[in-house]
């Protein structure tokens, strides 16, 4: 299937008219998102989608156009309109279409043959079995708020008349539930998930006693007096914060004045305990993939390394604009032009696991949970204030459950203030792995 959206791919370009640079982006794919609720389905969606976006490039004016729809006609039609875009387009200098780069794409293991024949009954069964397990993790288990099984299933063709020439396909699926505790007329919520690349992948005992054990543990929470004090990051709450990170490395952030990381390069911005790579060719990753939007191999990049500021990622367009080469970071779909992003973060794991690092500390805080979080964060000044919860470190032991305090610092000096990486790598259903962070002097918010 995906030779012949590569092969549809290669007709639109061999359509080029000399002058112009012409791309076009095949895409198709099915996504399913089944909710349960007491044991009967609450809502099931399955959608599938298909198009194809065409950029035409000629003298320094870029056109775009797309189709949700690979009818040989209104793939022509859309060649045609992408030509008529092009001709009211404004002069860009750096406007034009990637090139190869020498780079090889990897053969990676990102499709399995098992989520096809997964069929919607044994979805809902998964989900289902997610909510009983649930239920019957802990009797304070009162309810719970959601059980979903995600999946989605794609395949994609980039050709142009730059000489890319790339397809590929890929498979994911993850199973998520909030769970609701009560004990003396207080409830508190928690979150468990599990991710893979097909449902026999999937740990559904796993996910129902980490959502059991968030929200159990949370029984009775207070709210705690202010202060400043170490925070230890529990590995979902450091993947959101990574997420918030990666805008700030990526080209057009920096380009456009709103990364608080423009200019800095090779400069120490971080603990020499921090090193952050982008490598979507870790297949554990959930955003895993071969090549960017524009046809280009991935590759793993270091951005901070040892603490030091290395590199900014970059899509074609971004890294002309910057007298620099693309970092294989476009990302899009067939409805847009390339942008740019990083495609899976992780830091560098420790050695000590999260009992070892707890144990380290004398008083402190384990956020398990913020809110609020990208509303809350400045990217220019790195300024952040976000809702937290989780639960006291008394003498290196964990301690009482605190809720509705805020944690308040720059990125900057989080970044600086970083004590300890955990070894606990984990990989979550977003871009960024997780791992246990421990941060000294944040200021914590409450009473």
């Amino acid at each position: 299937m995906t030779d012949e959206l590569l092969e549809l791919a290669d007709r639109v370009v061999a359509m080029a008219r000399p002058g112009e640079q012409v791309e076009a982006v095949v895409v198709r794919g099915t996504d399913t998102e089944i909710k349960v609720y007491g044991g009967q389905v609450e809502s099931l969606s399955s959608a599938q989608s298909q198009g194809v976006g065409i950029r035409v490039v000629v003298d320094g004016r870029q056109g775009f156009a797309y189709a949700g729809s690979l009818d040989e006609v209104a793939i022509t039609e859309t060649l045609a309109d992408a030509r008529d875009n092009a001709g009211f387009a404004t002069h860009d200098e750096h406007a034009g279409l990637a090139e190869p780069d020498g780079v090889p794409v990897q053969e990676l293991d990102l499709h399995r043959d098992g989520l096809s024949t997964f069929g919607p009954d044994a979805k809902v069964a998964l989900a289902i079995e997610l909510e009983r397990a649930v239920l019957g993790a802990d009797p304070r288990i009162s309810g719970i708020e959601s059980a979903e099984y995600v999946d989605g299933v794609s395949e994609a063709a980039v050709a142009t008349t730059t000489g890319i020439r790339s397809s590929g396909r890929e498979t994911s699926c993850y199973v998520a539930t909030y769970a609701m505790a009560t004990e003396g007329g207080d409830t508190q919520t928690g979150f468990g998930f599990s991710v893979g690349r097909e449902p026999a992948e999937l740990d559904v005992a796993r996910a129902a006693g980490e959502a059991a054990e968030r929200a159990t543990r949370m029984l009775g929470a207070t709210q705690p007096p202010s202060g400043r004090l170490t925070v230890v990051l529990d590995p979902w709450v450091t993947a959101q914060f990574l997420g918030l990170l990666g805008y700030t490395l990526n080209g057009d952030a920096v380009q456009k004045g709103r990364s608080l990381f423009a200019d800095r390069l090779g400069e120490a911005v971080a603990s020499p305990l921090v090193t952050l790579v982008d490598d979507p060719t870790d297949t554990r990753a959930f955003t895993a993939t071969d090549t960017d939007g524009e046809g280009l191999a991935t590759r793993r990049n270091v951005l901070v390394a040892d603490g030091v500021l290395e590199r900014f990622v970059h899509n074609a367009y971004t890294a002309r604009r910057a007298g620099t080469v693309s970092t294989g970071n476009a990302v899009r779909g067939f409805k847009s032009t390339p942008s740019v992003d990083c495609l899976f973060l992780s830091l560098a794991p420790g050695t000590a696991d999260p009992a070892e690092l707890v144990a380290s500390i004398a008083e402190g805080v384990l956020v398990q949970e913020v809110s609020g979080l990208h509303s809350g964060v400045n990217p220019v000044s790195g300024d952040f204030s976000t809702g937290a919860e989780g639960l006291r470190i008394r003498g290196g032991e964990l301690a009482e459950p605190v809720r509705e305090f805020t944690i308040a610092s720059t990125l900057q000096k989080m970044l600086h203030d970083v004590q300890a990486v955990g070894s606990d790598l984990q990989f979550l259903p977003m871009n960024a792995a997780g791992v246990t962070l421990v941060v000294g002097d944040v200021t914590v918010s409450g009473s």
